[in-house]
């Protein structure tokens, strides 16, 4: 599409970011990066990811805190791109509790940069990551768009809910088309090392014991990255527009009058945190030692996705089965750290 305006994603050299670049490229489209490359992780793996990127005629890079608000509607003035996706953040539900201060400047006062960015410069759609945390521990089997979003169990989670309604009121405010991604546990290949597929794997090779949270009586939606990446991509076109059947009266969290609309991106089958690490150790060849700990401070028993607004509407959902996700994954890593 070299005629298209180039597509802004933040976070590029993150985990969705850096497979998500990777799919516009393919697609022919222009592509600019921007990440700060922080040191939450291991910032090798960040630049791993980002040497591939570059590697591409199309692929762009800048290295900037989207928090300096000269700096970010500097980037905006300059790229003029057509459309953004955000994702960039702090991310981590437990760090969230002794680091609050590095989850307002990144998920907040970087998020208002990047809206007053997109109105400035007339963006066409903007497109964020949120989460399933913003659900709380609701207990429901499986979450639907319209799920109470309104108590959150850390402060992570009370920042992506603060950022969709940021982002909503941007919506109403100045007509930009705004879209939420609620992600849910999403895992793969070139994966955060903080991550519970990521962090088992290392210790489980080193022969070291995991902890594992709730005694493993803990359930996900394990969301394999693509299926991730092809929920974003069916999402971009076309953005969202004001809901005609918005009814003030019965409001819907689904609906809104509002250029506005949030979208689960998730796995539908819910895994038990012991089947996973099952499935690592057959994938490993190595038995895990345990360590069973009660619940975490801000964490929640069970997140899993229903996804059938974005099949119906989209025509996209899950494909790749846990199973096949893990041996994927231990590929990778194999590969990568030898």
């Amino acid at each position: 599409m070299p005629d298209a305006p180039p597509v802004l994603v933040t976070g590029a050299a993150g985990f969705i970011g850096f497979h998500l670049c990777r799919a516009l490229l393919a697609q022919g489209r222009a592509v600019i990066g921007v990440d700060d490359l922080n040191a939450y992780y291991d910032v090798a793996l960040k630049e791993a990811r980002l040497r591939l990127l570059q590697a591409h005629a199309g692929f762009s890079f800048h290295r900037l805190d989207l928090g300096e608000g000269p700096a970010t509607e500097a980037l905006f003035t300059q790229a003029r791109p057509g459309v953004v996706i955000h994702l960039a953040a702090q991310a981590g539900v437990r760090w969230s509790v002794e680091h609050p201060h590095a989850y307002i400047h990144s998920n907040l006062v970087a998020w208002a940069n990047v809206l007053e960015g997109c109105r400035q410069t007339g963006v066409g759609h903007l497109l964020f990551a949120s989460s399933s945390s913003v659900y709380g521990d609701s207990g429901s089997a499986r979450l639907t768009e319209d799920d109470d979003a309104g108590h959150p169990v850390s402060l992570y989670a009370a920042t992506k809910r603060s950022g969709e309604l940021m982002g909503h009121a941007y919506a109403d405010l100045h007509g930009l088309p705004v879209t939420a991604m609620r992600f849910f546990t999403v895992y793969g290949p070139w994966g955060r090392p903080d991550m519970a597929l990521f962090l088992f794997t290392e210790k489980i090779l080193a022969g070291e014991p995991i902890q594992v949270f709730n005694r493993g009586e803990m359930y996900r939606g394990f969301t394999y990255v693509d299926d991730a990446v092809a929920g974003v991509l069916a999402l971009m076109d076309p953005p969202p527009a004001p809901d005609p059947s918005y009814d003030p009266r019965a409001p819907r969290a689904s609906r809104s009058r509002a250029p506005f609309r949030a979208w689960n991106i998730g796995s539908d089958q819910p895994v038990k945190l012991l089947r996973l690490i099952e499935l690592l150790e057959e994938a490993l060849g190595v038995k895990a030692k345990m360590e069973l700990r009660p619940m975490q401070l801000g964490d929640v028993v069970s997140t899993c996705a229903d996804v059938s607004r974005l099949r119906e509407e989209r025509g996209v959902g899950p494909r790749v089965g846990i199973e096949e996700g893990v041996r994927r994954f231990v590929d990778w890593y194999r590969g990568h750290h030898g």
